[in-house]
């Protein structure tokens, strides 16, 4: 799905940079430009980014 319409970046792009080694948002943003323009999608994005970065973190965990 698009995360950033102005940029045409994709939820995708976002996991794809973080899996090449992007691991802070301003690195993410310099790559792939999401949230450089009219900044809507800042917030998605960096949950998108932050998920893919640790994606254990959304796990349940067992009681």
């Amino acid at each position: 799905m698009y995360v950033c319409l102005c940029n045409c970046v994709r939820d995708k792009d976002l996991r794809q940079a973080a899996e090449s080694g992007v691991r802070s948002f301003a690195e993410l943003q310099a790559m792939t430009r999401v949230a450089t323009c009219c900044g809507q999608c800042e917030d998605f994005a960096r949950q998108v980014f932050d998920e893919a970065l640790d994606p254990g973190a959304l796990a349940v965990q067992p009681a």
